[in-house]
């Protein structure tokens, strides 16, 4: 979906192709709608029914399921440091040819807290201050590197988005520590598989 979506922003000119697509997403919306849940809240916590739908745990790779959020690769991952790369596609456009703010923001939300569970301390953003320092590529591997430091029930993390060794943006997150599995929502269900 993240690929059509970065191929549909860039056609210029009517195609047969996305008429056809359309009317199929029509079709296929219909039959995944009278296949869903018929509750939309998540299956969480002690009182859950089979009519709710799944929760995600939202805190690893969202990306490889969710296309509004980028897909980002780790290289190092431990608790006191992290590293890894990134490439966003034409579909976190903001600026031409330029990644949008706010993409970033949710970009360094993701990479922070998916750290923080990884390591098993992970918590609720309190605050996200981040900061525009050069304007950020689309279409450009770029690499990305966090600090974290683990309080009394915070953890302050300090991250940064470099094109060699240019610092394009940097951010820093804090969120009330906990471990993942006191986090609201941790007892989610899983995906069923056939």
């Amino acid at each position: 979906m993240r690929r059509l979506t970065g191929l549909l922003l860039a056609l210029e000119h009517p195609h047969a192709a996305v008429d056809d697509m359309l009317a199929r997403f029509v079709e296929w919306e219909r039959e995944l709608t009278a296949a869903g849940p018929s509750d939309s809240s998540p299956r969480i916590g002690a009182d859950v029914s089979n009519a709710q739908r799944i929760y995600l745990d939202h805190a690893f790779d969202i990306g490889s399921y969710n296309p509004c959020v980028p897909e980002y690769r780790f290289d190092r991952l431990d608790a006191e440091r992290a590293d890894g790369r990134i490439n966003f596609p034409l579909s976190y456009e903001g600026p031409p040819g330029l990644v949008h703010g706010g993409f970033l923001a949710l970009f360094f939300d993701c990479v922070v807290q998916h750290q923080s569970c990884a390591v098993g301390l992970a918590g609720k953003t309190r605050s996200l201050e981040l900061t525009y320092r050069r304007p950020t590529p689309l279409l450009t591997e770029l690499r990305f590197d966090i600090e974290r430091v683990v309080g009394d029930r915070v953890i302050e993390s300090t991250a940064r988005l470099t094109l060699d060794e240019t610092v394009l943006c940097s951010c820093v997150v804090s969120a009330v520590g906990s471990p993942p599995n006191a986090l609201a929502g941790s007892q989610h269900a899983r995906r069923r598989t056939n």
